[in-house]
């Protein structure tokens, strides 16, 4: 259940009725705004708890969540804004993150940084740990790779997104990134998403490639749970039926989530498609349905690239997406927040 505090009201009732929560063995959850400050109570609940909270000084009201997930629910929070060095996902602007699949060295990994910062993305993404279908195909640099991106963040001044696998991993993951990435095939890998919870940094949580809009909601539950409510929902496709797409690239899960949770939503048209030729008009679709951000992918030549050519963009290709992305968030009344764009 929620419980809506009165406006202004006198921190010692908030804390009296954070007390009588626990005494009751409710899980408390406190959301602080501006004027009002919110108190989210999980646990099982009775009629009996709805009448007690009621009658306490300073609740104006109490409500009861029927969804499963409580946290990420749109009742406990009407939005949640995440920052990340300067850079907002979910406070009405448009944010791009771009780079690489994989990161392949210094000099390659620098140049695509510097292009795409030039046309204006506002973060760079990269895959230091690749969980492969295959385990032959190349598996990432590993640690040599977030070292890498470190570099690339401060040459460039633009925060990084890179994939952590395994919870042994996170510690040393989180020392080099500025948003964790909870990959597809983990989604459900609930003792990584639990460990997740206990990290002070912004996760990415992308669907799981047959996850339904609940289980990927849970996914987040379980983050946010944990004690870390810096959660970005990642729609990047889900298995049909249908072969000459990579993934099937539920727009619909746009504005559904928006619907019923407070977090943001960004799109992945690269993975959700696996065509450089449909990332576009896909990444326009997006931006009509409602997204946060966008998180596409850019290598100086796709035929080379060490994974995922055919779904990468050139730095030029990536330039005119861009050009049409603020044409279209000009015409949506949209702030396109890119980075600092090279001059001319």
């Amino acid at each position: 259940m929620i419980i809506v505090m009165e406006k202004n009201v006198d921190p010692e009732l908030i804390e009296l009725v954070q007390s009588k929560l626990r005494e009751c063995h409710f899980q408390v959850h406190l959301s602080q705004g501006v004027e009002r400050t919110i108190i989210g109570a999980v646990g099982n609940r009775t009629q009996e708890d709805l009448d007690l909270f009621e009658t306490i000084a300073g609740v104006e009201r109490v409500v009861p969540i029927v969804q499963p997930f409580k946290l990420a629910s749109k009742e406990f929070k009407e939005k949640t804004v995440i920052e990340v060095k300067g850079r907002k996902l979910g406070g009405g602007t448009l944010t791009v993150i771009a780079g690489p699949c994989a990161v392949e060295g210094m000099e390659k990994y620098l140049q695509v940084a510097k292009l795409v910062k030039a046309a204006g993305a506002t973060m760079l993404r990269g895959g230091a740990f690749k969980p492969r279908t295959s385990p032959y195909s190349f598996q990432g640099m590993e640690v040599e790779g977030l070292k890498i991106l470190a570099e690339a963040s401060q040459h460039t001044g633009l925060p990084v997104v890179t994939e952590v696998m395994d919870p042994r991993h996170l510690e040393m993951v989180a020392e080099y990134a500025d948003i964790l990435q909870v990959g597809a095939r983990n989604m459900q890998n609930y003792f990584l998403l639990r460990e997740l919870g206990k990290i002070g940094k912004p996760v990415m949580l992308k669907r799981g490639p047959a996850a339904t809009i609940e289980e990927w909601i849970m996914a987040a539950e379980y983050i946010i749970s944990s004690g870390n409510p810096q959660v970005i929902m990642c729609e990047r496709g889900i298995r049909s039926f249908e072969s000459y797409t990579r993934n099937t690239l539920d727009l619909s899960a746009v504005p559904i989530i928006k619907h019923l949770t407070h977090l943001p939503v960004i799109v992945d048209p690269s993975h959700g498609t696996g065509k450089w030729r449909l990332v576009e008009p896909m990444a326009l679709a997006a931006v009509g349905a409602g997204c946060d951000g966008l998180m596409i992918e850019v290598h100086q030549n796709p035929t080379e690239a060490w994974s995922d050519g055919p779904q990468s963009l050139t730095p030029e290709k990536f330039q005119a997406l861009m050009n049409r992305l603020d044409q279209m968030s000009a015409a949506l009344g949209i702030k396109l927040e890119g980075g600092e764009k090279a001059d001319g």
